[in-house]
């Protein structure tokens, strides 16, 4: 619709343009006017205010005069016409499309919010489509975010994220998560410490720029801290250190390359639908589904890497498995993740 619109426009635009220059050139060539008082002459005409004519007009002249203003009254009033609709019909479809936003908003439950779409939050979006993962994007630029849901067809919130009002329009009562991916340690502060008032049992992740930052935010009850300036440093000596192991790793996503190994993690539960608690040797997840288990995560949040094949799997605890794409879709279609 808005691309119908603009194309309208920009058609009306070329019509006032092509009667404008044709107008200019009539009255230069058949009436002899100079280059001034031809486009004076066309600009009196086209917008029909009634002054006077530079020069008493020939028969010619007010033959072509006529005709010019026939051409003008239609083009101008449909460019008018034209315009007007766009902007009643902006309007309008800004109100539809914000209730329609809305309305997706109040149906999500378990999703995540992201707050900022600038560098980070792009990432943490794109990383979340590829896990099929709900989300809504609070972003306080509007060109922005309309841009952006035009091409991608996202859930924006359009408003600043340290406003609780914000929060609770993305949902936040019911979401799964958080992610603060604003460019201010002090923006992201605030929101972690709103958050954290609103919805107790919220996961919040938080971008940080300034390692003084890091326990201030963990403080204020940040689940995980990230300094991507640090980490990116971390890697690029790592690749210098340890290049193969680095790029083993950089491999373990879901990313949809056949190629690619993948890393899962499942829950007890469904692990164990019927909730007793197994070895992980009697879960023979290899057989089933060609993963292997490389990590468990106990129910007191610790983590025991390449676990025993007696390790009891408890309630309340995660497995961690790796895979490759066919295998871990394997996975989830076993274990219906």
């Amino acid at each position: 619709m808005k691309r119908l619109f603009q194309s309208r426009i920009t058609g009306a635009i070329a019509l006032l343009l092509l009667v404008f220059l044709a107008g200019s050139l009539g009255f230069k060539w058949l009436s002899g006017y100079s280059w001034i008082d031809a486009i004076y002459m066309t600009i009196i005409t086209i917008t029909t205010v009634g002054f006077k004519e530079v020069q008493p007009l020939s028969t010619t002249d007010k033959i072509f005069t006529s005709i010019l203003i026939l051409t003008s009254i239609f083009i101008v009033g449909y460019a008018i016409k034209v315009i007007t609709e766009y902007v009643l019909s902006k309007n309008e479809i800004g109100n539809f499309k914000r209730k329609k936003v809305r309305e997706k908003i109040d149906s999500l439950k378990e999703h995540v919010i992201v707050c900022g779409y600038g560098r980070n939050g792009k990432q943490s979006v794109q990383k979340l489509q590829d896990y099929k993962k709900d989300f809504v994007i609070i972003e306080m630029d509007e060109d922005l975010a309309d841009r952006s849901d035009d091409d991608n067809d996202l859930l924006f919130v359009v408003g600043n994220a340290i406003e609780d009002d914000t929060l609770k329009e993305a949902g936040i009562e019911r979401a799964h998560s958080l992610i603060c991916a604003l460019p201010s340690d002090a923006d992201n502060l605030f929101i972690v410490l709103s958050a954290r008032q609103i919805n107790p049992d919220l996961k919040i992740i938080s971008r940080a720029t300034e390692e003084t930052s890091f326990q201030k935010l963990k403080l204020a009850g940040a689940d995980n801290v990230i300094l991507p300036d640090k980490i990116g440093g971390d890697h690029m000596a790592n690749l210098v250190v340890t290049p193969d192991l680095v790029e083993f790793l950089d491999n373990l996503s879901v990313s949809g390359v056949q190629d690619s190994i993948n890393v899962e993690q499942i829950p007890f539960e469904k692990m164990c639908p019927h909730g007793k608690e197994l070895a992980i040797e009697d879960l023979d997840v290899r057989k089933k589904t060609g993963c292997s288990i490389i990590g468990y995560k106990a129910p007191d949040g610790t983590y025991i890497v390449n676990p025993e094949p007696s390790l009891v799997v408890r309630k309340d605890s995660k497995l961690i498995l790796i895979g490759r794409p066919n295998q871990i879709q394997n996975l989830k279609m076993q274990y219906n993740v």
